[in-house]
């Protein structure tokens, strides 16, 4: 086999494993979006969140010890993951559950299929990163498809106060999301091998959230029921630990551009497992606001990393 023959072999398979970290990182993703609504009740979602990513920390930390991986880090990894943690598993997470609390899940998806735009606009001002008109195309494509796929539950939704400030979390929520993927940006140019940066990363978010739970006086509870703790075992699992390896691996080999698009894809499997659980119905235009979203993916996987 020739060297051009073997490069375009290796190339091809990269490709499609980029695909498939997509493709999990959609199921375990989109199925999150019901799981989370599992939580609400017994457990202030603060608290909730210190289970969750406390059990996927601990577990991220086992792999990485199963598989002889550093666990240590240098200072400035350390800080980077500090960055990320507070950003993403403590701010983001909560300013997320908040929302789910006040507007359907629909609406909190739509709002944050924006995290391309944030992801965008955020690598362009934090690392100059100038990003191809491909990209901004795609993106537009997803934030439009996840709208056209959820006009029925915009339109149906009552946004009153409490409405509104649920949408204002999830905006914030956004923003959270994009400034902990500067930070895991900063950790990977630091050389943080990214098991043990996001072990860290989900460690120093469930110290703030600890923080704020014993500053706030949240009440420190557990639900005893199955649905309470398979949706954890889910969310910490699944939604945690296998899709954000899946996922900074993929930001690092594509770029977080390309990996945030992940956003505008959960909602076509968030609506779907709405069908089997609540009786949702997809009507023509749904169908449609999916293939926009493909088509957008698809548009973001043929540009080159920046």
């Amino acid at each position: 086999m020739s060297a051009d023959a073997a490069e375009a072999g290796a190339a091809a398979k990269a490709h499609w494993a980029d695909v498939a970290a997509i493709a999990i990182c959609t199921l375990a993703w989109g199925t999150t979006w019901y799981a989370i609504t599992l939580q609400f009740g017994v457990v202030d979602p603060v608290i909730s969140l210190v289970y969750r990513f406390g059990l996927a920390s601990a577990l991220l930390f086992v792999w990485c010890r199963l598989r002889g991986e550093a666990i240590a880090l240098t200072r400035p990894q350390h800080l980077a993951a500090l960055g990320m943690g507070v950003c993403n598993f403590a701010m983001n997470y909560a300013l997320v559950y908040w929302a789910e609390e006040r507007v359907t899940s629909a609406v909190v998806a739509v709002v944050f299929a924006a995290m391309m735009f944030s992801n965008l606009v955020t690598f362009r001002v934090a690392f100059a990163q100038r990003a191809p008109a491909f990209a901004w195309l795609a993106a537009g494509l997803g934030v439009v498809g996840v709208g056209v796929l959820s006009a029925e539950e915009l339109a149906s939704s009552h946004m009153d106060a409490r409405a509104l400030s649920g949408i204002g979390l999830a905006l914030a929520a956004v923003i959270a999301a994009s400034s902990g993927n500067a930070y895991a940006r900063r950790g990977e140019v630091a050389g943080a091998g990214v098991a043990a940066f996001t072990a860290w990363g989900m460690a120093y978010g469930v110290c703030g959230l600890v923080l704020f739970a014993l500053v706030t006086g949240k009440a420190w509870a557990f639900e005893p029921t199955w649905e309470y703790a398979l949706s954890l075992l889910h969310l910490s699992i699944n939604g945690s630990v296998v899709a954000f390896l899946l996922y900074f691996g993929l930001a690092r080999r594509r770029g977080y551009g390309t990996a945030s698009y992940i956003s505008a894809l959960t909602p076509p499997v968030a609506m779907l497992v709405s069908s089997a659980f609540e009786a949702k119905t997809w009507g023509l235009a749904a169908l449609g606001g999916v293939a926009l979203v493909l088509v957008g993916q698809v548009l973001l996987l043929r540009v080159k990393r920046a």
